[in-house]
């Protein structure tokens, strides 16, 4: 019984990893994918907009990361408050 349940879980395991490589091959072989917008031309040179502000939030991530520090070490006070008695009667 174990080798036909190790079996059956190797087959769901493998269908589970190829069904979704078979099913992208597909869709790119359907007739959807005529009608799919062309690539632009080699020529085409994206560019970006000029900023005139530039943000003033600079430095965000550092103050975030103090408060998750903060965060963590109250956490842990409040966890080792050091009463261990039941909180039921």
């Amino acid at each position: 019984m174990s080798l036909k349940k190790s079996a059956m879980a190797a087959i769901a395991a493998v269908s589970l990893v190829a069904v979704p490589a078979m099913a992208s091959a597909a869709q790119s072989q359907s007739a959807a994918s005529k009608l799919s917008v062309r690539a632009a031309p080699a020529k085409v040179v994206r560019t970006g907009a000029a900023q005139r502000d530039a943000s003033g939030l600079g430095g965000g991530s550092v103050i975030m990361a103090i408060l998750a520090a903060v965060a963590v070490a109250v956490g842990i006070a409040i966890a080792a408050d050091g009463s261990n008695g039941p909180t039921s009667p």
